[in-house]
């Protein structure tokens, strides 16, 4: 059972989080006269222990009120410091504090202005010469370094060096915080883009038009408030604005620039992936391990710079209590992150490989345990992963399984639900894959057999009537795993399935006919049937309930299983394809038995019709004698289905045999004579009455 009780780190790490499971494995500080407590007892399942664990957390939690109470104290005396900076008394004018806020910013902007104009026209220039003309890349590096980088390192010297001149004051300290900030922005930025403008070669140009086009605002934004809140914690800005203040406001900007750079970095995950995988075609087949390592490593790049943000913004707003053991955690976080899913890509190329040898040499059933040992392998080391992960955040999951009640009830039920999951699992993969080995066409038809249309009736019904009491069964039994009542449910089952029964006879009676009829194989699919309710066709579809057949003018009509009372098959192992000849009494009878067998003898010659054949022509003679002439049959037996081109063939070659031949004559149907009789005239007596007259028998013609 151990095995299976690593499935329940998942299902615990899903419901309850690693902050519940550490607040519900951290020992209690124990009472000095308290007598022991007697263990949680857990009943009602899997959500039974669950429902109890998230009770036993939530009284273990603080909630973190600290927090909140610690961000209410820092925001009011912001509040204070804020009024205490507007009301307090000052020699100077707040027009002279806004006048040096202006002037500084004023000499900030007007030399970056007209530095980055200056710039702009020397990259003109540059771009001329016979040299730096054809290297694009060279010409981008001075576009971004020229106008923007040089002008951003001048231009923030200069701001110190003109607030000398200038009397300490709020405004003062703005606009050296606002020029400090979007000096660092415009630096950053161009440095970034410069890195990114030495990969613009080859396949890699798209990705690098796609950053280029996209990433300089963001990243100009992103450096400017993580500038602005480095500032804004300095002791000189601190002193005149208030800490509270400065703290504060950088708390959020950091917070801010962390959003936008996670969210950059989501946005540009497939181009920079495309950069670092993408190598010319010499190196990645020269050295495919190092290929395949970029490659995992280009799925897995910004997963790591995501966590970093998530840990930077958890310590900005002050969860975090020791901001170096978080940064360490993360690190290591990273590095197993990095590990797993390189493992797992080696493991899923390593299966395939495996997979793909099985199927050359026929395998289904090694092809489907390799892909089920696959499943369980990853779920393995999912389950490991989640461990680690816990461990190195400072929890256990499973001494939390072993050691807590509430965690060997969770531990039971998954281990229950994980059981029957991989007893269903291995059932249905070793059932579907001989039922699709058994419907699978031989690939050589000459040497092998093909599936009977019984084996693609049945098959197919079986398979889905198997895998709907699987997934039935298996149902019932997780819900009782997972502490729901299913006693009721499987009554109330019973009790609708009664009634079901009594007011759906007729649907029964068919499902119990068809049932029958496909056991015993009384019809197939593609076979042509003949049913006593006058429907006649070629089998398309067997359902459960009804039958679908296909007639000779394209009409389709379902016929349900109760309303089948005789069915005549007619595409059953043989047919026979018969003759009834009728020729004049003046005919040759030996010379028309030798024409009869000269047309079979054409039809067995024949290259298309001899495959319709399985035996040779049968004359039965002279069948009949009657008043049109005499009557010679014959058969041919063929293939289901072949009758009718053959014979369509026979009559044809022997009309032709008989317009040849002088001794040998078609009868045809003569009118017959038969005596009617006639009455020739009345007679009158001397009375006055009628003499019956004579009768007169003539011949009057009768067609039969």
């Amino acid at each position: 059972m151990l095995n299976f009780k690593t499935v329940l780190l998942l299902g615990t790490l899903l419901f309850c989080g690693s902050g519940a499971l550490q607040a519900a494995t951290a020992p209690a500080a124990p009472a000095p006269a308290a007598p022991a407590t007697p263990e949680l007892l857990v009943e009602g399942g899997l959500l039974g222990a669950i429902s109890s664990s998230i009770d036993n957390v939530q009284d273990k939690l603080d909630l973190n009120q600290n927090l909140v109470d610690a961000w209410r104290l820092r925001a009011d005396r912001a509040a204070d410091e804020v009024d205490k900076l507007v009301n307090q008394p000052s020699e100077r004018s707040s027009w002279s504090v806004a006048g040096d806020f202006l002037l500084l910013s004023g000499v900030w902007i007007g030399a970056f202005a007209v530095l980055t104009l200056l710039g702009r026209v020397i990259v003109k220039r540059l771009s001329l010469q016979r040299h730096i003309a054809p290297r694009q890349r060279l010409q981008a590096l001075l576009g971004y370094l020229v106008p923007y980088t040089v002008p951003a390192l001048i231009c923030l010297p200069l701001t110190l060096y003109v607030s000398h001149f200038l009397p300490t004051s709020v405004g003062r300290a703005l606009a050296l915080c606002f020029a400090y900030a979007t000096s660092s922005g415009i630096f950053s930025t161009s440095i970034l883009l410069c890195v990114i403008v030495m990969f613009n070669v080859g396949h890699k140009r798209p990705a690098v038009q796609i950053i280029r086009d996209y990433c300089p605002k963001p990243l100009f934004l992103i450096g400017f408030l993580a500038a602005l809140s480095d500032a804004l914690t300095s002791p000189q800005i601190a002193r005149q604005l208030g800490g509270n203040i400065t703290a504060s406001v950088a708390i959020f900007t950091g917070l801010f620039a962390s959003v936008i750079f996670g969210m950059l970095v989501i946005r540009l995950r497939r181009p920079v992936a495309h950069l670092i995988r993408n190598r010319p075609l010499a190196q990645r087949l020269k050295h495919p391990a190092v290929q395949q390592t970029l490659r995992v490593f280009s799925g897995l790049w910004y997963w790591p710079i995501l966590l970093m943000v998530l840990v930077s913004a958890i310590n900005l707003i002050g969860a975090g209590d020791d901001s170096q053991k978080a940064l360490r955690c993360a690190l290591f976080t990273t590095i197993l992150l990095i590990g797993t899913v390189f493992l797992s890509t080696v493991l899923q190329h390593l299966f395939q490989s495996r997979s793909t040898v099985a199927v050359q040499r026929s395998s289904a059933y090694k092809e489907r345990f390799l892909s089920l040992l696959h499943a369980l392998l990853r779920i393995v080391m999912a389950i490991a992963f989640i461990e680690i992960l816990g461990r190195i955040w400072g929890v256990s999951l499973f001494e939390f399984a072993q050691r807590n009640s509430v965690g060997r009830a969770i531990s039971d039920s998954l281990s229950s639900i994980g059981l029957i999951l991989l007893v269903t699992w291995l059932f249905w993969v070793v059932l579907d894959t001989a039922i699709q080995e058994a419907l699978k066409p031989p690939v050589n038809k000459r040497s092998s057999r093909q599936p009977s249309t019984r084996v693609k009736t049945i098959l197919p019904l079986l398979r889905n009537a198997v895998k709907i009491i699987l997934v039935v069964i298996c149902a019932i039994t997780t819900m009782a795993n997972l502490g729901i009542n299913v006693a009721p449910l499987l009554a109330g089952a019973g009790v609708v399935g009664l009634a079901i029964g009594f007011g759906s006879q007729q649907l029964v009676q068919d499902v119990i006919t068809g049932l029958f009829i496909i056991i015993e194989d009384t019809l197939s699919i593609g076979d042509w049937v003949v049913l006593d309710s006058g429907h006649a066709g070629t089998v398309e579809g067997l359902t459960i309930r009804t039958l679908r057949l296909r007639d000779g003018k394209g009409f389709v009509h379902s016929v349900p299983f109760g309303q089948i009372k005789a069915v005549t098959n007619q595409s059953r192992q043989f047919a026979y394809a018969f003759f009834s000849v009728q020729f004049t009494y003046d005919t040759d009878v030996d010379k028309a038995v030798e024409l009869i067998r000269e047309a079979g003898q054409s039809i067995r010659d024949d290259v298309f019709l001899k495959y319709n054949l399985q035996g040779p022509l049968e004359i039965f003679g002279v069948d009949k004698m009657d008043l049109n002439g005499v009557v010679l049959t014959a058969q041919f037996r063929t293939v289901s289905g072949g009758q009718y081109a053959v014979s369509r063939a026979f009559n044809q070659r022997l009309k032709k045999l008989v317009d040849n031949c002088a001794f040998v004559h078609f009868a045809q149907t003569y009118p017959q004579q038969v005596m009617v009789p006639q009455r020739v005239g009345q007679q009158v007596d001397e009375q006055g009455e009628e003499v019956p007259s004579s009768v007169v028998l003539t011949e009057q013609p009768r067609t039969q």
